[in-house]
């Protein structure tokens, strides 16, 4: 079953407007129509999924040092709003199950995107994908990524009939084309400031959904529209949606 893409994806929630990979973003993109999120989860040092996308605590919230050392008792006295803006003080990191609940009560579709820290790729994804077995069952709403082909072998061999995402970094393997075949993916993710008409062409052969990120520029989206691209990984999702050219 081909996967449907919408045509913008909230990235991280809504992080234009609310602290990103939180409950509050999801929230705030649901309230904006959004019908899709993107969300990252990576694990404590005791193995529970979090929402949360750097390896260290310093950038989005009052602690510090690699999340990897951090039990979940540990990530649960930090505060993950008040970076953002005061308006959003208190706020703490939610947990992979939080965050699932949160998604269905707001009828979204997820891109899940398996961060792990260094050397956790494969049980980061073995828990992430667990856990997420338990509680989504809706296939078509549902897109499993990570820049970590570890992880992706491990959702190829855990959730075969879910959908898997490639993302392509700036530079792309030599080796990309046998990767996106050996894991049987459903889209494509390029990152939307550094690929070319060419590269966009080269995927079209594929026949599968072409997503940019991390878009947020109605100009790029245009341009990346007409070269191809089919949606977009947006922090102002409402933003990118004007811009857009409706679908024929």
């Amino acid at each position: 079953m081909p996967l449907k893409i919408p045509r913008i994806i909230g990235h991280r929630g809504a992080a234009g407007y609310a602290p990103e990979n939180t409950l509050e973003g999801i929230y705030t993109a649901a309230d904006m129509e959004t019908s899709w999120i993107e969300l990252d989860v990576k694990l404590t040092k005791d193995q529970i999924p979090i929402i949360f996308h750097d390896d260290t605590l310093e950038r989005t919230t009052n602690g510090s040092g690699n999340v990897a050392d951090m039990t979940f008792e540990d990530i649960r006295q930090l505060e993950a709003g008040s970076w953002f803006s005061d308006s959003f003080a208190g706020i703490q990191i939610p947990t992979l199950e939080e965050a699932i609940d949160a998604i269905l009560e707001c009828n979204l579709g997820l891109n899940l995107e398996i961060k792990p820290c260094l050397g956790r790729e494969k049980e980061t994804a073995e828990v992430a994908l667990d856990i997420l077995s338990q509680i989504w069952d809706d296939h078509d709403r549902l897109l499993i990524s990570s820049f970590s082909h570890i992880a992706m072998e491990t959702a190829l061999d855990m959730a075969h009939d879910w959908h898997r995402g490639f993302l392509l970094p700036e530079e792309w393997p030599e080796n990309w084309e046998d990767i996106a075949r050996y894991l049987e993916i459903s889209a494509f993710h390029v990152n939307g400031h550094h690929c070319t008409p060419e590269h966009i062409k080269t995927l079209l052969r594929f026949e599968k959904p072409i997503l940019a990120y991390t878009i947020n520029e109605p100009e790029q989206a245009q341009i990346l529209q007409q070269w191809g691209v089919d949606g977009f990984f947006s922090d102002t999702p409402d933003v990118i949606s004007e811009s857009l050219l409706q679908p024929h």
